[in-house]
């Protein structure tokens, strides 16, 4: 390993980003006090200055990754991202549009002309032409498919025409393949003829003469088997295949569990079309995260961090509506027991307690709800098993927990009836949770929506009106 390899695996992404943060920050700062001197030479004494910043900010680029590269994009506010895209070389631009986020990417294609944009597509495979394809202007996408070959044409078009969700939207086309009648021989001269292997290459695709899947070939049973065996006689004539309708997060689920590199994709008729590799795969499960993340607070979209003030709140602006809404109502609950609260105000210092409790405890229900659903562990056959769990862990907390607060408020207020009314409230309010957390992301699954989308406001909401109700209903009968 050489120097500079020791180094770079030395310094962590942090390190990275400080680095490049205060080399911008160094140059304004520069440029700030170049700008205030007056003189005959000081045109010149500011170009220098810029160019050296330029050029040392240039050359830390250089040294990193794509992936870094990305990173760093991201982390940085809008003028000093289009500084630092600006000093990107143009061969890596292709590479770092696919890396980094869809905001980011959006706020990048827009500062490149068609010109730059057309000389990063054509450094892209026909799947990765398929993934930015939609995000180009149309007059890009028609002179690009103009320049490829019929090949390219023809596999971008297959990528475009499957949903994003499907498997066909993100198989790649670079694979091996070879035939199950020659030696193991034949087959390591042939790789030694390629110039490289495709990425993640794990396994040879073994085809007959129509291209129909027959088997695979493992690298590892290709390294260590006689060279004088016959492909047939060692490949795996059983592998995990895909088809490209398949749901493209129940493949990320197969690959988990079967611990896949790579897998092939065929038709209907078993033709081999493209294969799936693990690092799309990460991908879709990073991105689903991300995105039930911000279903679960109610956000419509990704958002860049660095967006426009009026971007932001068009995304977020649709579940605030709804929470002002949902708290309006609890705010109204609490007005019907107006006179209760007047007669015994340890009612508005004990209230928020029986709701936050009931609040924090339906979202964890709904999380490990969505989360089973998202693995296809939820069933009409165990629905209502679920149910009775779920309430069941609810009743003994609420009786728990519930006793533990009914205690503090007899010794903080001298009465054992406030102290009963306020277990009963609490025990009450998480069955109130625990039903609500399940029947929510379900009621929403049956309507075709995410069971994650606004679920967390969805569960507060309910928590809140309903734990305020119970709260000083009980008060009002038992205790006025």
């Amino acid at each position: 390993m050489t120097e500079n390899e020791v180094k770079k695996t030395q310094e962590s992404l942090q390190d990275r980003l400080a680095q490049v943060v205060e080399l911008l920050q160094r140059q304004r700062v520069v440029e700030d006090l170049t700008h205030r001197q007056e003189g005959h030479h000081h045109d010149l004494v500011e170009n220098l200055v810029h160019r050296q910043n330029l050029v040392e900010l240039q050359r830390k680029l250089d040294d990193l990754h794509s992936a870094d590269v990305a990173y760093i994009l991201e982390a940085l506010p809008l003028d000093d991202r289009l500084t630092v895209w600006q000093l990107v070389k143009a061969e890596r631009d292709g590479d770092i549009l696919l890396e980094v986020s869809d905001s980011v990417r959006e706020t990048l294609i827009a500062d490149m002309d068609d010109h730059e944009l057309l000389a990063a597509a054509k450094e892209m495979d026909a799947d990765e032409l398929a993934d930015l394809a939609p995000e180009l202007p149309r007059d890009v996408v028609h002179e690009l498919m103009e320049t490829l070959d019929a090949q390219q044409r023809e596999r971008v078009r297959s990528a475009l025409s499957y949903d994003e969700e499907q498997v066909g939207a993100l198989m790649d086309f670079e694979m091996v393949t070879i035939r199950e009648d020659v030696s193991l021989e034949v087959v390591l001269r042939y790789l030694r003829r390629l110039k490289e292997l495709p990425g993640h290459t794990d396994k040879l695709f073994v085809v007959d003469y129509d291209g129909i899947l027959k088997g695979v070939l493992p690298i590892k049973r290709l390294l260590v088997n006689d060279p004088e065996k016959k492909v047939a006689d060692v490949m795996a004539d059983d592998p995990v295949v895909f088809q490209p309708e398949e749901d493209a997060y129940d493949a990320a689920q197969a690959f988990e569990r079967y611990d896949l590199v790579s897998a092939p994709v065929v038709d209907k008729g078993g033709r081999l079309i493209g294969r799936l590799t693990i690092d799309e795969m990460v991908d879709l499960i990073r991105e689903e995260s991300e995105t039930e993340v911000l279903n679960m607070a109610g956000l419509r979209e990704e958002e860049d961090i660095f967006a426009s003030v009026w971007r932001s709140l068009r995304n977020r602006w649709a579940w605030l509506a709804i929470n002002l809404i949902t708290a309006f109502v609890a705010s109204r609950v609490i007005g019907l027991f107006e006179g209760s609260i007047e007669k015994l105000v340890a009612l508005a210092a004990l209230m928020p307690i029986v709701a936050g409790i009931g609040g924090n405890s339906g979202n964890q229900t709904i999380t490990m709800i969505v989360r089973a659903m998202a693995l296809d562990q939820v069933s009409p056959g165990n629905t209502s098993r679920l149910m009775r769990k779920e309430l069941a862990v609810a009743l003994i907390n609420g009786l728990v927990w519930g006793g533990v607060i009914g205690v503090v408020a007899y010794l903080l207020y001298g009465s054992w009836s406030l102290g009963v009314v306020m277990t009963a409230a609490m025990t009450l309010n998480l069955l109130l949770a625990a039903l609500m957390g399940v029947l929510i992301p379900m009621t929403l699954a049956r309507l075709g929506r995410d069971p994650a989308m606004g679920a967390s406001v969805m569960i507060t909401a309910m928590t809140d009106s309903g734990g305020f109700f119970i709260f000083l209903g009980l008060a009002t009968i038992f205790l006025l």
